[in-house]
């Protein structure tokens, strides 16, 4: 490869650093992007793949990581999202047991190193995908594109739309991925010593292949490395023209020296090894996957659901164009695209079918300039940046199997590369053609590159909180019934009700069969009194969802308080049907009978409670309260003091042993006596 081919890339308007001193600076614009979520909180699906998350605990036996899916679920349940990443729990393990709990601090300082040292090592990524493997006289490495390297790896540091993988501590998945991705790719390199095609080290590619199996524990999409190994293969270490061999097979038929010749060079040998280790990842994640392919429902994945197959084609390829315009013009950042975010295209005249022409014809365009170009170097770099580009976005494109999302960031993370190494190709040959206005090409690529990082501290801002992360995208996603939901329930917690309130009613409204909205609007009215209201809308919502069990429970409680005694334990028993360890509804079933004067009953669900539960302070205190009142001091004795077992500092229930010990006349052990009327505890209320 001669060095004039590459003289382009003098001509990118970047200061002249050795290698350690660029990968140094672009290690540091990646940590200035995003190091003001050092100090954020755990939001959105960090709740439950983190915080709710019992794998974390030390008291959890480590092997669970290995049975168990990324949230938490086991991997044979039908519930499970099948997501399986036990690496990526295992850092989350090894940061709660640092950190000693779950203090989100270390978390993003973590997410945040992981991207700086990914952006650091795609210099060198982009180096061979560029220069391919040119050794000097040491065999020392050389980077025949330093500064094309180095433009592409600092778009790459600074891209927006990492910021859900980087500021989102749930992006650690991707992180992990890249990173063995990478050390996966450079493996597969090095086995070609002196960049030669017929002196390769088997050992080496089995390397590559155990990184690759690496990169799938941390997230499924490492697996594409084979692909991007076997087309760097093919393009660089055997210089195979793929325009070349087509016309030659198509239009003379003589593709048989060609054919030997790769056999002679080791290549066919390659691809078999890359094939077999990548059937056996496949085969292996199939069968850890147990019950089959998650199950998805239409609201995360509406155009999967479309009966038409030429619908269902035309808006995957509109979320093609949409995942385009994000790296494109990372402006428009959401957290969540799923429910109504993005209406499906229902027929040919929706104008939106020319973002889906104009995506095409760019990728045409690009293609063929790949396939065809008389350039070597543009013919290379066309084909590797939508290599990179496309590649590992396939996992998320639809064509192989449902996914349960619309649009999602953190899958472009990979992908990004691909498109910072064509944007960076672009910009070098523009100032290779025009060179008299090389300074106004600086000046726009320097003006780009603090346009990034300017996004980036915004949108890391954005995703500190979840108050800041969910409001931010009202005017990104208005249509999104999530988004007003997430906003309600997080002024929910905030103790704003008459707010939460008209968010919760407009992601009704957005989405009528939207059950989670309406089991917590049903809360926030019964508090209110506002009961009839709260029956209706519970009652629409085991209409739809007969297995939601949470609002059976609600339901039961709001039909206890209008005195519907007989509805209200329907109710309970059905959430129990369908979640039979329930300890808040024993809790509340309880607290019917006791109402109705069925005392045997309220004492067997209040035992199924502590049962289920042991550490339900207001179901032993219910039991001692009304064995008091029955006059079963003796009992009450009994259970107080095997209540204060298991939570020796409750104050409730010391109190109501003391009052029962008083009664028996135990003025030693009783610190108190209670002379107060009883009212029960009010009812516990579930809220997702």
């Amino acid at each position: 490869m001669v060095s004039s081919e590459f003289h382009w890339d003098h001509q990118i308007p970047l200061p002249k650093l050795g290698p350690s001193h660029s990968r140094i600076v672009v290690g540091l614009v990646a940590l200035i992007c995003f190091i003001n979520s050092y100090d954020g909180e755990f939001v959105f699906d960090d709740s439950e793949a983190i915080v709710n998350n019992k794998d974390l605990h030390p008291s959890t036996p480590l092997n669970n990581i290995w049975k168990n899916d990324f949230w938490g679920s086991n991997l044979s349940s039908n519930s499970s999202h099948k997501s399986y990443r036990p690496l990526t729990v295992l850092t989350f393990r090894l940061n709660y047991l640092l950190a000693g709990g779950l203090h989100p601090v270390g978390f993003h300082v973590l997410n945040i190193g992981l991207h700086s040292v990914i952006s650091a090592l795609m210099m060198d990524v982009f180096a061979i995908l560029i220069g391919g493997l040119a050794y000097d006289a040491r065999g020392q490495r050389l980077n025949q594109a330093p500064q094309a390297s180095f433009l592409a790896a600092l778009f790459f540091a600074a891209h927006p739309v990492h910021t859900e993988s980087v500021a989102g501590i749930v992006g650690r998945a991707d992180l992990l991925c890249a990173l063995f991705f990478q050390l996966s790719f450079l493996a597969y390199c090095r086995g070609f010593r002196g960049g030669n095609d017929r002196n390769f080290s088997v050992l080496w590619i089995i390397f590559s292949l155990l990184l690759c199996a690496a990169a799938m524990l941390c997230k499924e999409q490492g697996i594409t490395v084979l692909g991007v190994n076997a087309a760097f293969d093919v393009l660089m270490i055997c210089k195979v023209n793929i325009y070349e061999l087509t016309h030659r097979l198509l239009l003379k038929g003589k593709p048989v020296d060609q054919a030997s010749e790769l056999v002679r060079t080791g290549l066919l040998m390659r691809l078999l090894l890359l094939l077999a280790g990548g059937s056996l990842l496949l085969y292996a994640r199939w069968r850890i996957m147990g019950t089959g392919p998650p199950a998805f429902t239409e609201v995360d994945n509406p155009a999967s659901f479309a009966e038409n197959v030429f619908l269902r084609m035309v808006n995957y390829n509109y979320y093609y164009s949409l995942n385009a315009w994000l790296l494109l013009c990372p402006w428009w950042l959401c957290f969540d695209w799923s429910m109504g975010c993005v209406p499906l295209i229902q027929s040919a005249s929706d104008w939106r079918i020319v973002a889906v022409l104009l995506l095409w014809s760019c990728l045409i365009g690009l293609t063929s300039q790949a396939l065809c170009s008389q350039d070597g170097v543009k013919r290379r770099m066309l084909t590797f940046g939508l290599v990179l580009l496309v590649i590992p976005f396939l996992p998320a494109s639809n064509l192989f199997f449902r996914v349960g999302f619309v649009v999602a960031e953190r899958v472009l993370y990979l992908s990004t590369a691909g498109y910072c190494l064509l944007l960076a190709y672009a910009l070098g040959h523009a100032c290779c053609l025009w060179r008299t206005h090389r300074k106004l090409l600086c000046v726009g690529v320097l003006a780009l590159l603090c346009v990034y990082v300017g996004r980036c501290a915004q949108r890391s801002l954005q995703w500190r909180t979840e108050q800041s992360l969910f409001t931010s995208a009202l005017s990104v996603c208005p249509l999104n019934a999530k988004v007003h939901y997430n906003v309600g329930k997080n002024l929910a917690d905030r103790g704003n009700q008459s707010a939460a309130i008209k968010y919760y009613r407009e992601a009704v409204r957005l989405h009528p069969k939207y059950v989670h909205a309406m089991n917590n609007l049903g809360n926030i009215l019964k508090e209110r009194n506002e009961l009839v209201e709260a029956e209706e809308l519970l009652s629409t919502a085991v209409h739809i969802q007969p297995d939601f069990a949470a609002a059976w429970m609600n339901l039961g409680i709001v039909q206890n308080s209008l005195g519907k005694f007989e509805a209200a334990e329907h109710s309970y028993w059905n959430a129990i049907k369908h979640r039979r360890r329930y300890p808040d509804c024993y809790y509340n079933l309880g607290r019917l009978y006791a109402d109705l004067n069925r005392h045997v009953d309220a004492l067997n669900a209040w035992r199924n409670a502590t049962m289920l539960k042991p550490e339900h302070s207001l179901a032993w205190n219910n039991m001692l309260i009304l064995l008091d009142n029955t006059g079963n001091l003796e009992q009450a004795e009994l259970i107080g003091k095997e209540a204060l077992k298991i939570l020796p500092h409750d104050p409730t229930i010391m109190f109501s042993l003391a009052n029962v010990l008083g009664k028996l006349q135990k003025y030693e052990p009783s610190s108190t006596t209670a002379g107060a009327n009883w009212t029960w505890p009010r009812s516990t209320t579930s809220r997702p």
